[in-house]
């Protein structure tokens, strides 16, 4: 069973409530749980939670809902605690709540590499095409092996092309942008979610460098869908115009 679980908190910083934000007619977090719904790969789709007007939003919309802990300090612990529900999971997607564009292509890529019975973490990750992204701090930067798994992941720039000018890092098409879906082997996220934090997941604020650390393999898919998630009111706008064009 492939269980697709949408981890939705109500705090945001920069947009506070941001699941329950309106985005061309529906809220954030009923076109996230449309969007995998209509892509059909999982067998189950549920929203986990800790608020109880998300919980009783995603009820009224005729979603499935699980309330979990206020506690977790990651949307990945809070994914893991809603699959302890679900045990006949035997892959676990964690969707995130803020990207309402998913397509069916994108879920199927992070699926299908669990047909190699080596690969228990799967994500995805896309070229990066804009140099404002490449150079960006917000735009989370991916470097694979030839084998598509994950060596590194950073906020910077990488790889670094030495003998190619910054400006034409682009032209060189080298740079990935990681895309924050992922798939698990059920028992496996529950290992992951047990790691301590490491050094470099604390220095560079990306909780899948833990993963790395502790020596886990992730394998890396590629698509050619750019991603757009919304995080802060510019990125809603941009959402709408989307959705409008």
């Amino acid at each position: 069973m492939v269980l697709a679980v949408i981890p939705a908190r109500f705090a945001s910083t920069r947009l506070p409530g941001k699941p329950l934000v309106d985005v061309g007619g529906e809220t954030l977090v009923q076109r996230v749980y449309g969007a995998v719904r209509r892509a059909g790969v999982a067998d189950e789709v549920v929203v986990a939670t800790d608020d109880q007007r998300i919980f009783d939003h995603v009820m009224e919309f005729g979603g499935r809902a699980v309330m979990t802990s206020p506690d977790h300090l990651s949307g990945t612990d809070r994914v893991a605690e809603a699959a302890r529900q679900f045990p006949e999971a035997t892959i676990v997607i964690n969707v995130q709540g803020d990207e309402p564009f998913l397509t069916a292509d994108q879920l199927a890529a992070v699926i299908d590499p669990f047909a190699d019975p080596k690969v228990s973490v799967a994500t995805l990750a896309t070229p990066i095409r804009d140099e404002h992204a490449l150079l960006s701090p917000n735009v989370v930067k991916v470097v694979r092996g030839d084998d598509g798994q994950a060596l590194y992941f950073s906020r910077h720039a990488i790889p670094y092309l030495r003998d190619v000018p910054i400006g034409r890092w682009i032209d060189a098409g080298k740079h990935f942008q990681h895309i924050g879906l992922y798939a698990f082997r059920a028992a496996l996220l529950q290992e992951l979610t047990a790691l301590p934090p490491a050094p470099l997941e604390r220095e560079e604020s990306l909780e899948q460098l833990r993963w790395l650390a502790g020596g886990y393999r992730i394998h890396v898919a590629l698509t050619d869908t750019p991603s757009l998630g919304i995080d802060t009111p510019a990125d809603l706008e941009e959402a709408i115009r989307r959705l409008q064009g």
